[in-house]
Formats: C-alpha cells, structure tokens, sequence
C-alpha cells in the first residue's frame, strides 16, 4: 500500500517596483509584514503563507475584485500596515497580514486604529477563513456592506499561543527596515510535490 504524498505549495516574492498609488477602483491591497514569506512561511499554526496568499488572491477574485500585493518593511504594526495599504488602493480598502497571521481589513478614510473588520486570534485562522476574509475585501472595494466573515473564539488561545506569539512578535520586529519604502511584489506560487 502506497501511502498519498500531499504536495506543498511553496511562496516567493518577487519584487516588482515601488508600491505606488493604484486607480482602479475595485482594487484591493494585500499588504503584508515585514516577515511574512521570509524569513517566516507559515503563521502562527503552520497555515503555509503561500496558502494565506492563494485563498486571499482566490476569495477577492470570486467577488470580482482585483488585487495587488505590498510588502512593507517600516513597521509590523498591523494597523499601520493595513492603513499604509489602504492609502495605496485604488478602492481604499487593504488588508493587512502580520507573518503569524492576524489579519486586519482596512479602510483608506478610517482612523489608523480603526477598521472594517479584525481578526486578532491568529491560531483560529485557516485557509476557509481567509478566503472569506478576501471576499469580503472585494465585496467592500465594490461598496457593499458583506456580513462580518464569521470567527471562532477560543478563550484558551491566548494563554496557549501566547509565548510563541510573543517571540514570533520580537523576531518580526528585528526584520524592519526604517530605510526601505514598501515595495510591490508578485507572489509566485510553486506546487512541491
């Protein structure tokens, strides 16, 4: 008996130019951290980043939208990732991914510390839900009020993945570059089998 070999899809970024403003108005930013896709390719709970990026790029383009993806270096504030993104959308609305990823969308005329909808328990966060997460983008570029992608809650996610959150934290903070501008970048998605 042959046991099934499950292929691994694998993420690179390759960088396209500086991440500059967009026109087009059902656009929506991808804006991720400066860890996510490297040094980090999996969040929290081993979800592969190239996955986070494909069910992302796949729940946008059902809902019709368009995407682009930004990686910024200058900060791993997730508000401030999210915001910075949205101020680049053609349709002002981003969403934001930290490496271990909790996810934020955003919304260009909205306050930094304010948003459309937050995803803060990073270990509750699968491929379904971020495939939901980038409908609902989509579905707000178009200026639609989606219903709130439903979230679990698990009390004891915070005590369990607290210590590894917290170094995963640390170790995004030492990838910032205060002298390197966001840049836009190509996923590219490789099938490992």
């Amino acid at each position: 008996m042959t046991a099934a070999v499950e292929s691994v899809r694998t993420l690179s970024l390759k960088e396209v130019g500086p991440a500059e403003r967009g026109t087009r108005p059902d656009e929506v930013v991808i804006a991720l951290s400066p860890a996510f896709g490297d040094p980090f390719t999996k969040t929290i709970v081993d979800v592969p980043h190239a996955e986070v990026i494909r069910q992302l790029l796949a729940g946008i383009e059902e809902r019709g939208g368009s995407a682009r993806v930004i990686k910024v270096y200058r900060t791993a504030d997730l508000a401030a990732i999210a915001h910075f993104g949205a101020k680049l959308s053609g349709s002002g609305i981003a969403v934001g991914v930290l490496s271990r990823g909790t996810t934020v969308l955003h919304q260009r005329d909205l306050a930094r510390l304010s948003n459309l909808e937050l995803f803060p328990q990073a270990p509750l966060l699968d491929a379904e839900v971020f495939r939901m997460i980038g409908a609902n983008a989509a579905q707000y570029a178009q200026g639609q009020s989606p219903k709130p992608v439903p979230t679990r809650n698990d009390q004891m996610a915070r005590p369990r993945w607290q210590a590894k959150a917290a170094l995963l934290h640390l170790k995004e903070f030492d990838c910032i570059d205060k002298d390197r501008n966001a840049v836009e970048v190509e996923p590219v998605i490789t099938k490992v089998d």
